[in-house]
């Protein structure tokens, strides 16, 4: 699942009439980088869901065939349903199994192959070193396995796996997805790795300025 439902309140006015996920780093849609990253893994089938401009996300991407994949819409309204509430609403669509979710609004190198397909935690994180906008970071690592605070605290990627039963016990409507996974982590239910590749998060205008000259320039 991409998740692309996000407002983008931070990137306006960039955002005003266009959706985060289609801004361009080095001449590519941000989630047009996530579909070729995910189909060059293997992974064929995809859930985007979306609110603001959604309609525009649908014009842009099709059914998916132009990359290769099959691509099914989680559509939230122009509201949206935050994390947990829009990763709970595409369920249906995302069947028993353990499931991989990536924000749309970063760009990174991670090679998504090597994710766990099957996990036995109710979820799975990549984390990354803390940016100078989050030195604080939000979980610790240790021993594969993540809790809320500890010596190594790292950010999370948006980058993830999750069972469906990691939302047991919800109800439809916008709730964050970030007290499940600390409630999980209590019960060490949720392991994790750490990347040390390239990672950016695409959250002002500036960053994604700053972001794309680094891109061309490495390409």
């Amino acid at each position: 699942m991409i998740l692309a439902a996000g407002r983008g309140e931070r990137m306006r006015p960039l955002t005003d009439d266009t959706p985060k996920p289609l801004l361009r780093i080095g001449g590519q849609m941000l989630i047009e980088h996530h579909i070729h990253a995910l189909a060059a893994a293997g992974i064929r089938e995809l859930v985007i869901n979306h609110a603001w401009h959604g309609a525009q996300i649908e014009r842009a991407l099709g059914d998916g065939a132009a990359y290769g994949v099959q691509i099914r819409y989680s559509p939230e309204g122009e509201r949206g349903l935050e994390t947990g509430g829009g990763i709970f609403r595409a369920l249906p669509l995302l069947g028993d199994a353990p499931f991989m979710v990536v924000n749309a609004d970063i760009w990174t190198d991670f090679p998504f192959q090597r994710l766990p397909r099957g996990i036995d935690t109710l979820a799975y994180l990549v984390m990354v070193d803390s940016p100078s906008h989050h030195p604080e970071g939000d979980f610790s690592l240790s021993e594969c396995r993540l809790s809320r605070q500890g010596p190594r605290m790292l950010t999370f990627s948006g980058i993830g796996v999750y069972r469906p039963e990691l939302f047991a016990g919800s109800t439809a409507g916008r709730f964050p997805l970030a007290p499940l996974l600390r409630t999980a982590m209590d019960n060490r239910q949720v392991g994790g790795e750490h990347y040390s590749g390239r990672w950016y998060d695409i959250g002002t205008p500036q960053r994604l300025a700053a972001v794309n000259e680094v891109v061309i320039n490495q390409q």
